[in-house]
């Protein structure tokens, strides 16, 4: 018990060895676990190997950036974060938890209505159905009146889908706004991520529905002007109804909208490009994702993408540079009038707003590394609450979960309510797929004797599927979370190897913020059962042979 307690601090002092700044490497560790756990002696040699955890994962990044003016010094103990990402400090009242379908689609046809200089949406993709057509609808609308003043409209409409899933079937997503770039060329964009790992003679073999394995984009944000949803649900008459998923409202922010926009706009540019005639075409000067050179893409995308994120750490470190000093220092650029009004506006902050990117495809590892560590960080007595629709997690996570000291609650969808549930031909498998990896999780947990420290929960609700992911951190001795995670990823393999996934960190200090977190994820739990041995001996988690030899092969799929 001893040599375990200094485990960490064991594991402090081997990363001592590595280079300041270079989480990349210390984050190489973290992969071994997966090299390790393969094999048949798996079982026989998790227990030793468990105990090391630590020294397999990212060590926490170095405060070496110059602290932001959003986020005073000392104020929270997640400000390492901010070495990677940009930091947004806001007011506790600009965030709203939203809880229902119903919420979140009411919510953004409202924001739609009341747009007038932008309408960003980025989602897997737009469903075909009557409530999608009203969306659209909205948009059209809402530009139709941009027009009406005497000048020039700056209504601008960004939309980024993925291309495999979009294009899927006669009627999809590229068919529902035709319409929208036919009447409004000058105003709005579509954009079609193409993975760059479908190509060549993989791109011609697999068939539809199929190829979406490959790689997706896979990011949902949706905003309106200078107010942002972050969530994980996509544009699609079930995600408006009876899919349960999570939303956050991030209200009159405008440094975030900014961001999400660039982000955006960065995917998109390395995105194909859908024409009014329905045909689609890079734009000028860029790499195309699978008929170009892929390594000379992937290079290329990087640069986009990492210019947004760099971009916006150098002028919040820029502003707080100025701001500390107070008087403008002899050659430095200045403040604009209207960031010094903003500054001067801006309500104490008492939330920060980390974006995570994760585009492994692009060498792009943020919140793999940001994840991880937190999981790692966690401390004894700490309980962590981790919800996920598709349970997969990657071996990493798996073994950060079982070898360190927080106590863990997991949510995860029951065969029922799994979306793929009666699907036609080999997707109606899926389900029985996920319920065999959950069992194998579970079997773990109980060899380990961890069965007090991680419980799995199953979620069900009639009539409702389950898409709802992200964790909640309640600190050792807090009856509240101090700190979320929402956005698109499912800690699965997928996202963090495969798709182009983005979500947020939310640390507050606000007692009222916190309180909403706690109901978000009360309310989520409260529809589930906890599982145990007897759960996988019921007629529904029956798991055919076949699923679990073919499992074990395609898990990296999905």
């Amino acid at each position: 018990m001893a040599a375990a307690a200094e485990a960490p601090v064991l594991w402090r002092r081997l990363l001592d060895y590595l280079p300041r700044g270079r989480p990349a490497l210390a984050a190489l560790f973290g992969r071994l676990s997966d090299r390790l756990s393969r094999g048949r002696e798996r079982r026989a040699r998790r227990s030793s190997w468990l105990l090391l955890a630590p020294l397999l994962s990212p060590t926490v990044p170095q405060l070496t950036a110059s602290p932001c003016c959003l986020c005073p010094e000392g104020s929270h103990r997640f400000q390492w974060i901010r070495n990677v990402v940009p930091e947004f400090g806001i007011a506790s009242s600009h965030v709203k938890v939203l809880s229902s379908p119903t919420e979140f689609y009411e919510l953004m046809k409202g924001q739609i209505k009341m747009a007038k200089k932008r309408v960003v949406l980025a989602s897997l993709y737009l469903g075909t159905g009557p409530l999608e057509q009203e969306l659209v609808d909205c948009i059209e609308t809402t530009l139709e009146g941009s027009l009406q003043g005497s000048e020039p409209s700056s209504l601008r409409v960004s939309i980024l889908l993925d291309f495999t899933r979009g294009s899927r079937g006669r009627k999809n997503s590229r068919t529902m706004l035709l319409p929208l770039l036919r009447r409004f060329p000058e105003q709005v964009r579509v954009s079609l991520f193409h993975t760059p790992n479908l190509r060549g003679l993989l791109r011609l073999l697999i068939p539809e529905r199929f190829n979406e394995t490959i790689g997706l984009q896979h990011i949902k944000v949706y905003l309106f002007d200078d107010n942002v949803i972050l969530s994980g649900a996509n544009l699609s008459d079930s995600y408006f109804t009876n899919r349960q998923d999570r939303y956050v409202f991030l209200q009159d922010s405008p440094e975030i909208a900014d961001f999400f926009t660039e982000l955006v706009d960065a995917v998109g540019d390395v995105s194909l490009q859908l024409q009014p005639d329905d045909t689609v075409k890079v734009m000028e000067g860029m790499v195309h994702p699978y008929q170009g050179d892929k390594m000379a893409y992937c290079e290329a995308a990087n640069r986009r993408v990492m210019e947004v994120i760099n971009s916006t750490r150098n002028r919040q470190e820029l502003l707080h540079t100025q701001t500390l000093h107070g008087n403008q220092m002899e050659g430095e650029i200045p403040l604009s009038r209207d960031a010094k009004a903003v500054g001067d506006q801006r309500p104490e902050p008492d939330t920060w707003i980390y974006p995570l990117i994760q585009m492994k495809p692009f060498g792009i590892r943020i919140d793999e590394i940001v994840t991880e560590t937190i999981l790692m960080e966690a401390e004894r007595g700490a309980s962590i609450y981790l919800t996920t629709g598709y349970f997969n997690l990657t071996q990493a996570y798996m073994d950060l979960i079982l070898g360190t000291k927080a106590k863990y609650q997991i949510l995860l969808a029951s065969p029922e309510v799994n979306g793929f549930f009666g699907a036609k031909g080999v997707a109606g498998a899926i389900p029985a797929a996920y319920v065999y990896i959950e069992q194998q999780f579970f079997s773990e947990v109980c060899y380990l004797g961890q069965q007090g420290r991680i419980m799995l929960q199953e979620y069900f609700r009639s009539g409702w599927t389950f898409h709802a992911k992200g964790l909640w951190l309640y600190l050792a001795g807090s009856s509240r979370p101090c700190l979320t995670l929402i956005g698109s990823p499912n800690f699965g393999y997928r996202s963090v190897h495969r798709d182009l996934e983005a979500q947020v960190a939310i640390v507050t200090e606000n007692k009222a913020l916190q309180e909403q977190f706690h109901q978000e994820q009360e309310q989520l739990y409260r529809c589930s059962g906890t599982v145990s041995a007897s759960t996988f001996e019921q007629p529904s988690r029956y798991v055919k042979l076949w699923v679990k030899m073919v499992t074990h092969l395609i898990k990296n799929f999905f």
